[in-house]
């Protein structure tokens, strides 16, 4: 059984930054995708960033520049350093861990909440 569990929400300014962490447990296959996705109310889950088991990283167009994604393989961690924080930016943000063994495995954390405002 493989478990996620997210840290590191919570209620910022405009501006500010926050940092995301987010710890896998079980039983995981070593070349895997962890990823960070956020789903605003009203809207639907979109992508944030994204990272390969061998560092290749990718972002959305609208967090460039201001969201940085990394990981710990030996830790089976993610983190999402989120800078220049906006209102729009405020969403439950979840953490996705996916690999593909024949067939795909997806596994998705709680969600943490990212609140943006003054």
């Amino acid at each position: 059984q493989v478990q996620l569990v997210e840290s590191g929400g919570g209620l910022v300014q405009p501006g500010g930054s926050l940092r995301l962490s987010c710890a896998a447990s079980g039983s995981i296959f070593s070349i895997n995708v962890m990823g960070w996705y956020r789903q605003a109310p009203g809207k639907q889950r979109e992508l944030v960033a994204a990272i390969t088991s061998g560092g290749s990283a990718n972002y959305a167009d609208s967090v460039k520049g201001r969201f940085t994604i990394s990981r710990d393989n030996a830790e089976n961690t993610v983190y999402l350093q989120m800078n220049s924080l906006k209102s729009g930016d405020t969403a439950v943000y979840y953490c996705k861990l996916s690999w593909l063994r024949i067939i795909t495995y997806d596994y998705w954390g709680q969600g943490t909440q990212v609140t943006v405002s003054s």
